[in-house]
């Protein structure tokens, strides 16, 4: 006689990019194997395949395409998958602001955690010239890129690569050029040759693009001071 199946919980949750309500379920005990032996390997190709797959199973609802949310939906998805996995709060250890040394042992309920929103954010950017630059928001290879990839060495070209693939469109009151026509060597120029002050205001669109983010409060025990501690992206609450 074949082993009974165990039923598996569902939950729902909204987008925060869109409003949509979506049903996952939390990791399977061979799925968690499958992200644990991926990270074991330090292999960049096999944790973006890992996480790709994992999260895509978890999520039950019909017709969304993971591939294309937008990284903060990933993080908040895949949060809140890893809670319903292993437990409704995570246990950090934070450091007290007041001393820059002392660490402070703090338990954060996973539904307390938000994605915010920043009045000043805007996906269209005035350049020079009459030419603006729609931006898009980094998709899930760069939330497991910026996640998981644990070599830092080359940060800064990363980062260039980033901007460079998160362009959807340069245009002015005449001509639109999409980044779609173009190749990754040739957006990643244009974005080098931008000065410094246009730049600085396309990295505002990702300094202020939604994040994962919760607010705590914590007493340094050798100083008595109360410090303010502002949790940021999935790195912060994985840390």
């Amino acid at each position: 006689m074949p082993l009974p199946k165990i039923s598996t919980a569902e939950y729902e949750l909204t987008l925060p990019s869109n409003g949509k309500t979506i049903k996952y379920r939390p990791f399977l005990v061979r799925e968690e194997k499958i992200l644990i032996l991926a990270l074991e390997s330090e292999n960049q190709k096999q944790i973006t395949t890992a996480v790709r797959q994992v999260i895509k199973e978890c999520v039950l609802t019909k017709g969304i395409k993971v591939d294309q949310l937008p990284s903060f939906d990933i993080e908040y998805l895949f949060l809140n998958i890893r809670g319903k996995s292993v437990g409704e709060s995570i246990e950090l250890m934070v450091t007290c602001g007041d001393d820059g040394k002392t660490e402070v042992p703090v338990t954060v309920l996973i539904d307390d955690i938000e994605v915010s929103n920043d009045d000043e954010h805007s996906s269209d950017i005035e350049l020079s010239d009459g030419y603006s630059v729609k931006m898009k928001y980094p998709s899930l290879n760069q939330f497991i890129e910026t996640n998981f990839n644990q070599d830092d060495d080359d940060a800064v070209e990363k980062s260039f690569e980033m901007i460079a693939t998160s362009i959807d469109m340069v245009y002015n009151d005449k001509d639109m050029f999409a980044a779609s026509e173009c190749t990754k060597k040739e957006l990643k120029e244009w974005v080098e040759s931008l000065t410094s002050a246009q730049f600085q205001k396309i990295e505002k669109f990702f300094e202020t693009m939604p994040k994962l983010t919760h607010t705590l409060e914590v007493v340094n025990p050798n100083t008595k001071k109360k410090n303010t501690i502002v949790l940021e992206g999935l790195t912060d609450f994985f840390a």
